[in-house]
């Protein structure tokens, strides 16, 4: 019999989880991850597991990752290198980011930190700000969801462009990619969001260098991973005036320490890893979808290229 095994960290939601694809895989056992290796598994459906849980399990045929990221996988130093690694995205997931990113860059675009802090002091000020097709947004990251995202900026009329590692069209969005796209999409973009998968590549690339080859007053949202940022980097191109504003949706830690500086910010908006999430009924259906799939064909619609990162 197949076997499936979940572990997201939580035994509350692990039970969720083994509840919900046990009841649309009939016919294969569902359980809890045992990371002490027994009993074998065939797949492993997993948030973050366990530094060596994943090599306990030579029977493995694929791991399933719950989420569109899949550096919490292989962080894993005893990672098994041959395994498959599907990820889980849905539709619900990418409309939950399309929105989070249309809600920020508005925010950034009419300068809702200074009207926020207008209001605070009881000071009646109107501002004025530019149409959306006279500001220049850019968006970092060209897969499914940064190409959706993308496009939804462009049918809000701003004017947008991409920037990603490779090649990509996306319509109504200015191409940029590689190193050498890399300072022409900075050098035009006044609002800058961060939707790069977490690779060796793109570790620490939210730093002091890149925020100068921003204009002077650019805005930066990071829904992307905690590890783009360098935090140090980023206060001090805020207090320096090289930023106007940033908008974090992920950390190094998290939760951040209740004494972290990005919490008392004046202009920096802090949200606690919501920008997307797969709840858990849409989740557990995609991945049912994908098991089924790679059981009967070896492959499944979404397999992350492990060399790449995502």
């Amino acid at each position: 019999m197949t076997r499936v095994a979940v572990w997201l960290g939580d035994a509350a939601e692990d039970q969720e989880w083994v509840d919900l694809l046990s009841s649309l895989l009939p016919g294969i056992e569902v359980m809890p991850m045992d990371t002490a290796g027994a009993p074998d598994i065939d797949y492993a459906v997993v948030w973050a597991p366990p530094a060596g849980a994943l090599a306990r399990h030579p029977g493995l045929k694929a791991i399933v990752s719950v989420g569109a990221g899949v550096d919490h996988v292989l962080r894993d130093p005893e990672l098994p290198k041959h395994l498959p690694i599907l990820r889980t995205t849905g539709p619900d997931m990418v409309q939950r980011l399309r929105e989070y990113v249309a809600l920020h860059v508005l925010a950034h675009h009419r300068d809702l930190m200074t009207t926020d802090a207008q209001q605070g002091r009881a000071e009646w000020k109107q501002l004025v700000t530019p149409v959306a097709s006279k500001r220049r947004v850019g968006v970092m990251g060209l897969g499914r969801i940064g190409a959706a995202c993308a496009r939804t900026l462009a049918g809000l009329g701003f004017d947008t462009a991409g920037w990603s590692r490779s090649p990509r069209e996306v319509a109504g969005v200015a191409p940029f990619h590689g190193g050498s796209g890399l300072h022409d999409f900075l050098s035009r973009t006044e609002i800058l969001v961060c939707l790069l998968p977490l690779t060796d590549q793109t570790r620490d690339i939210l730093n002091a260098d890149l925020f100068a080859r921003l204009p002077r007053g650019a805005a930066v949202i990071n829904a992307g991973r905690g590890g783009h940022l360098v935090e140090a980097d980023l206060i001090a191109a805020l207090d320096k005036g090289q930023l106007s504003g940033a908008t974090l949706d992920v950390f190094r830690t998290e939760p951040m320490p209740a004494d972290h500086p990005f919490w008392q910010h004046p202009r920096i908006r802090v949200t606690p890893h919501i920008a997307s999430y797969i709840d858990a009924a849409t989740g557990a259906s995609v991945v049912a979808s994908s098991i089924l799939a790679f059981d009967r064909n070896g492959t499944a619609p979404d397999v992350a290229d492990a060399n790449r990162g995502y």
